[in-house]
C-alpha cells in the first residue's frame, strides 16, 4: 500500500530529453534520446502536520527540487516544484508490493493484470498493417494460431495515466504528455514523466468506493437513452431500400429493432481495405440516401431509431472539404498547406480544433446535418491521429495536445447534443480516450477487432480491453457484434464466431451489430434462417435484462461503479485477480463467454458464492466447474441471493 513513508522514500531522478515519433496510419514508432541524466540526492524532509515536504538535489548541477506530500483522510496529493527549465525528463519510483495486481493504464487488450509490464502512455491506433500481416502468415503456415505477441508490440486507442492495485489504491497522474508507467520490477514501480510529477493517490476499503473516488476525480458518464434497451442495434448500409429489406427480414422473424446503424450514411468510398465510409458530413442526397430525413421520420414511427457516422477528419474530393479549405479550418503542415493524414489508403484533412470557428463550425455540422435530421446516435471514430509535427491555429505544440485530442473530440460532440437540446435522447461513442474522456463521452466501443478467434485481436480481447477501461474510470463499453476487421478469406467472419459473438454482447450495455470492412465477405445476421432464429433468441434475452442493465449504467452514471466488473471487484480470492476472460455484470451475473472455435462445453472459474446455471438451472457453489455450452447457451450464472434472481433467470427461457 502506498502511504506518505512510502512516498518519503521516493527515488528520483531527473534529464534533459528529445522525442523523435513517426506516424504511419495513426500507429507511432516512438524513439527518445538524453543528452543528460542525474540522480537526485535525498537531502531530508519536513513534517507539519499532514504536509511532508521533501528536499532532494541534482549533484551534477546543484539544482534543488522539492516535493509537497499532502495527506487527507488516507488520500495524498504529491506535487513538485524547483529545479530549472531545461530539465524536462522525470523518473520516480517508489516500493511496491511485489504481490499486487495492477490494471487500469486505459485500454489494454492482450493483458489484463499489468504486472511485470512496462505501459506506454500514448495514444495511438491499436491496429496496424504489420500486426495484421504477420497473424496472417502465421495462420496461412499453421504456426501458433493462439500465439500473442509481447505487450510492448502493442499501442491502444485509449491510453490514461491512471492505474489501480489490488491493494485497493489508485493512482492518476497529471500529465499529457508522453509517459511510461514501470511495472516490471515487482518490488518498485517507476513513473517515467516528461512534465513535472503532479499525480494522487486514493484509497478505499472496496472497489466500489474506489470506483467513486475516481470517477469523482476523473468525471461522471451520462446515463443512456432509455430506447437502447428496446432491440438491437443492426448494422445496415448500401441506402434507404436496402434498410427497409432487412427490417422487414428482421421483424418477420420476431426480432424486435430499437435502431439502424448506417455508417454510410453520407456516402461511401470502396478502396482496397473494402467499404468505408465518404468523409462529407451530409446524407448522401445523390445516391443511396436521397429520403433520408423522411425515411427516419418513417422508422421512428415504428419505434426504430437512425445512427450514424462521423470523424474529425474531411474527405478532400467533397464540398465540405472546400468550405474547410477555404476558411483555414484544417491542422497544417509546416508549409502552411493543410496536412493530409493517410488512413487506410487514402489521405484526408483533419480539422483544427484550436481554431475557435473552426470548433464551432464542425458542432454545427452535427447539429445541423445530423440531429437536424433526425439522427439518434452515431459513432464518433477516431481521436488518435494529430501528427506532432503539424501546425495548429492556436500555435500550441501538437506533441502537448495529441493526448488530449480524443478529449476534446469527445467534448465537441457532446456540446453539439447539449446545444440541441437531446441528452435524453441522443448519445455516441467513442474508441479514442484521455483523461478527460469520460467527462463527455456516454460510451466506449473496443475498436476494430477482427473478425475471429483470436485472443489478441478477436472476439476474446474485448473482455480485457472493457475490463481495463472498467479499472481505469470507464465503466460502460461494447463491441461491435461479429468484430470490424476483415481481410480476404483467411480474416472473415464464419457462421459460429457470429452466433457466439451474438450471445456474448447480450450481456452487455449496448447490443449493436457491424457489418465489416468487407460486408460480401462477412457471415452477416440475416443470411438464413437459424441466423434470423438465433438474433431474436438473443434480442428478446437483452430486452429482458433491459430494466438490470439501465439500472447498473444509472448506478455507473451516478457513483461510478461500472457495468461490466472483473470478479475481483466483489470476490477477494487469488483466481479472480488473475481471471482475464470472465466478468461480472452488475454485482448478480458472471459471464463466461464460449471464446473457441467448436467448443461445446466449458470450465468456468466461479468465485465462493452461490450461483445458478442460466439455461439449466443447475447450482453451484464456486470452483471450477464445466458446463454444456451449445450455441444459444453461453455460461452464464446468476447469483442465487440475488433480490433479482427470479427476474434474471427469466433471461435464459
Amino acid at each position: 500500500m502506498i502511504g506518505t513513508d512510502t512516498l518519503s522514500k521516493m527515488k528520483v531522478r531527473v534529464g534533459i530529453g528529445t522525442n523523435d515519433f513517426t506516424m504511419s496510419r495513426g500507429s507511432f514508432v516512438y524513439k527518445k534520446d538524453y543528452s543528460y541524466t542525474s540522480t537526485l540526492n535525498f537531502m531530508g524532509k519536513n513534517e507539519n502536520g499532514n504536509v511532508t515536504k521533501l528536499k532532494y538535489n541534482d549533484p551534477v548541477k546543484g539544482d534543488d527540487y522539492y516535493f509537497t506530500i499532502t495527506e487527507e483522510n488516507g488520500d495524498i496529493e504529491v506535487v513538485m516544484t524547483g529545479g530549472n527549465d531545461e530539465i524536462n525528463r522525470f523518473w520516480i519510483s517508489f516500493a511496491a508490493n511485489n504481490t499486487e495486481h495492477i490494471y487500469g493504464c486505459g485500454e489494454t487488450y492482450s493483458k489484463f493484470d499489468l504486472k511485470g509490464e512496462t505501459v506506454r502512455i500514448w495514444v495511438a491506433e491499436h491496429q496496424n498493417t504489420n500486426r495484421i500481416a504477420r497473424k496472417l502468415i502465421r495462420e496461412l503456415l499453421g504456426k501458433k494460431p493462439k500465439k500473442i505477441l509481447p505487450f510492448k508490440k502493442f499501442e491502444s486507442y485509449y491510453a490514461q495515466p491512471t492505474f489501480v492495485s489490488s491493494d485497493k489504491y489508485f493512482v492518476h497522474v497529471f500529465v499529457d504528455d508522453y509517459a511510461e508507467f514501470d511495472f516490471s520490477n515487482a518490488s518498485e514501480t517507476t513513473l517515467y514523466l516528461q512534465q513535472k510529477p503532479h499525480f494522487v493517490v486514493k484509497k478505499a476499503d472496496s472497489f466500489t468506493a474506489l470506483s467513486t473516488k475516481m470517477s469523482d476525480l476523473l468525471g461522471h458518464q451520462r446515463k443512456l437513452p432509455d430506447w437502447v434497451y428496446d432491440g438491437a442495434i443492426l448494422a445496415v448500409q448500401e441506402g434507404t431500400e436496402a434498410i427497409d429489406r432487412k427490417i422487414a427480414k428482421a421483424e418477420a422473424k420476431g426480432v424486435k429493432i430499437a435502431g439502424i446503424w448506417s455508417q454510410d450514411w453520407c456516402g461511401c468510398r470502396r478502396t482496397k481495405f473494402g467499404y468505408q465510409v465518404m468523409w462529407n458530413w451530409r446524407y448522401d442526397k445523390e445516391d443511396q440516401y436521397t429520403d433520408l430525413p423522411e425515411k427516419i421520420k418513417e422508422w421512428n414511427a415504428k419505434g426504430i431509431r437512425f445512427l450514424g457516422y462521423i470523424n474529425p477528419f474531411i474527405a478532400l474530393e467533397k464540398d465540405i472539404y472546400e468550405e474547410a479549405k477555404e476558411k483555414g479550418y484544417c491542422v497544417k503542415d509546416k508549409d502552411g498547406n493543410d496536412y493530409q493524414v493517410t488512413i487506410t489508403t487514402f489521405p484526408a484533412a483533419m480539422v483544427d480544433f484550436t481554431n475557435p470557428d473552426a470548433y464551432e463550425w464542425y458542432k454545427g455540422l452535427i447539429k445541423n446535418n445530423m440531429i437536424g435530421i433526425g439522427l439518434s446516435g452515431w459513432m464518433a471514430d477516431f481521436g488518435e491521429y494529430l501528427p506532432v509535427d503539424c501546425v495548429l491555429y492556436s500555435g500550441e505544440d501538437p506533441y502537448e495536445l495529441h493526448n488530449r485530442w480524443p478529449a476534446i473530440w469527445a467534448k465537441l460532440n457532446y456540446e453539439a447534443i447539449k446545444e440541441a437540446g437531446k441528452e435524453d435522447e441522443v448519445f455516441f461513442f467513442t474508441r479514442a480516450g484521455h483523461t478527460e474522456t469520460v467527462k463527455y463521452s456516454a460510451l466506449m466501443w473496443n475498436g476494430d477487432q477482427h473478425v475471429d478467434w483470436s485472443l489478441e485481436d478477436g472476439i476474446a480481447a474485448t473482455i480485457p480491453a472493457t475490463l481495463s477501461l472498467a479499472m481505469s474510470g470507464y465503466g460502460m463499453a461494447h463491441s461491435d457484434v461479429g468484430g470490424y476487421t476483415t481481410m480476404k478469406k483467411r480474416l472473415s467472419r464464419e457462421k459460429e464466431l457470429l452466433l457466439r459473438w451474438e450471445e456474448m454482447n447480450v450481456f452487455t450495455p449496448l447490443y449493436r451489430f457491424h457489418e465489416g470492412n468487407q460486408p460480401t465477405m462477412n457471415v452477416q445476421f440475416d443470411d438464413d434462417d437459424e441466423l434470423l432464429t438465433h438474433l431474436e433468441k438473443c434480442t428478446s434475452a437483452h430486452i429482458r435484462l433491459g430494466d438490470y442493465l439501465k439500472e447498473l449504467v444509472n448506478e455507473n452514471a451516478k457513483n461510478g461503479t461500472p457495468v461490466m466488473r472483473p470478479l475481483f471487484y466483489h470476490y477477494d480470492e487469488p483466481k479472480a485477480y488473475t481471471e482475464t476472460l470472465e466478468y461480472l455484470l452488475g454485482r448478480d451475473v458472471l459471464v463466461a463467454p464460449v471464446i473457441d472455435k467448436g467448443a461445446t462445453t466449458k470450465q468456468v472459474y466461479l468465485p465462493e458464492d452461490e450461483w445458478v446455471h442460466l439455461y439449466s438451472g443447475r447450482e453451484f457453489d464456486g470452483g471450477m466447474v464445466i458446463v454444456d455450452a451449445p450455441i444459444g447457451q453461453p455460461p452464464v450464472f446468476i447469483r442465487k441471493g440475488s433480490d433479482r434472481f427470479d427476474e434474471l433467470m427469466s433471461v435464459g427461457k
